[in-house]
């Protein structure tokens, strides 16, 4: 009985160790395995591209400063236009507006005292016969007419206020002559004079008109 177990236990371990020896078949490699049952195919990891760069962009540059802003130099108000006469006479009418008065006259005081004060030959000159009158009656649309008289006048020579104002009152210029436009309703109107000269009368005869007697003034009363 012993001699049978024996034998039966050598047979197992020679068989256990002969499947121990025996290496597992592997598959070729253009084989792929067989997928299990349940088991998806491995997917290959999502890879990541780089954005494209511009060209011309790969090294940023820094935005160039900006300059400093530099305000602009006060440049002194030009005058309407020039303002000249040809004739030895000569009237600028200007209108002005109503609620406005105080202002304009207020510019005529210093333009006054301008042509009083001034040591120009040329304003001198003008300040002669420059006078400015105010229209009693009311202007177009409401508006105040003044009047501004020159007799004599110098011929060529500008009679704009801002030449005149500007040299008087360098600093305060700005001011003055906003309230002169402020005032103004309207462009001003040059007028050049001239005296008006008659011709000869014709002679009288009968149904015509008869040319009117001339009567000698009577000389003054000596003091």
């Amino acid at each position: 009985m012993r001699t049978v177990l024996t034998v039966l236990a050598t047979t197992v371990c020679l068989t256990s160790l002969a499947h121990t020896q025996v290496p597992m078949p592997t598959p070729a490699p253009d084989q792929t395995p067989a997928l299990q049952q349940g088991v998806s195919e491995p997917v290959a990891p999502e890879q990541t591209v780089p954005p494209a760069v511009a060209p011309g962009a790969e090294d940023p540059v820094a935005p160039a400063e900006q300059a400093p802003l530099v305000p602009a130099p006060t440049v002194p108000p030009v005058p309407l236009g020039a303002r000249t006469f040809t004739a030895s006479t000569g009237v600028i009418f200007t209108a002005v507006r109503a609620d406005r008065v105080v202002d304009f006259e207020m510019v005529i005081g210093y333009l006054e005292a301008a042509l009083e004060t001034s040591t120009d030959p040329g304003v001198v000159a003008q300040a002669r016969g420059w006078r400015v009158l105010r229209a009693t009656e009311p202007g177009p649309n409401g508006t105040v007419l003044y009047m501004f008289l020159v007799e004599p006048t110098v011929p060529g020579a500008d009679y704009g206020l801002g030449r005149i104002l500007s040299d008087a009152y360098p600093d305060q210029i700005q001011d003055i002559w906003k309230l002169y436009t402020g005032a103004l309703a309207g462009g001003g109107s040059l007028l050049n004079l001239t005296p008006v000269q008659p011709g000869p009368l014709p002679p009288a005869t009968p149904g015509s008109l008869a040319a009117p007697a001339v009567t000698p003034r009577p000389a003054p009363p000596v003091p």
